[in-house]
C-alpha cells in the first residue's frame, strides 16, 4: 500500500523551500508517496518520505518519554499494601516491556 501524494501544507513546507535552496527537481517520482523526487549535493531523495520519517520518529520518542514519565510516577510511589504494590509492579513490567519492544523497533539495543 503506498502512502498519500504531499499535502499543500507539505508542498508550502517542504518542497518549496526545497526548491528556494537550490535542489533540483527530478523528473521522477517517489514510487511510495508520489512526490517529486530531487537531488541535492549528489543525493536523490523524496522530501515528503523523509520529512513524514522524521515525524513519526519524533512521535514515537514523545510515547517512549512518556512511558519513561509514569514508569518513574511508579516508581516514586510505591504503595505499603501488598495487594496494591503487586498491581504496581506488574504495571511497571507491563511498561518496561512496551519500552523494550518500542527500542527494538528503533534499531535499538
Amino acid at each position: 500500500m503506498s502512502a498519500r501524494g504531499p499535502t499543500e501544507e507539505e508542498i508550502r513546507n517542504i518542497i518549496m523551500p526545497l526548491m528556494l535552496s537550490g535542489a533540483k527537481m527530478l523528473d521522477r517520482h517517489c514510487p511510495n508517496c508520489g512526490s517529486p523526487l530531487f537531488e541535492k549535493d549528489g543525493k536523490v531523495f523524496c522530501p515528503v518520505c523523509e520529512h513524514r520519517k522524521k515525524q513519526q520518529k519524533a512521535e514515537m520518542k514523545g510515547v517512549e518519554e512518556r512511558l519513561m514519565e509514569k514508569l518513574n510516577e511508579l516508581a516514586n510511589s510505591l504503595p505499603e499494601d501488598i495487594d496494591e504494590l503487586e498491581k504496581h509492579l506488574r504495571a511497571m513490567e507491563k511498561i518496561i516491556e512496551l519500552l523494550e519492544r518500542y527500542r527494538k523497533l528503533e534499531g535499538g539495543e
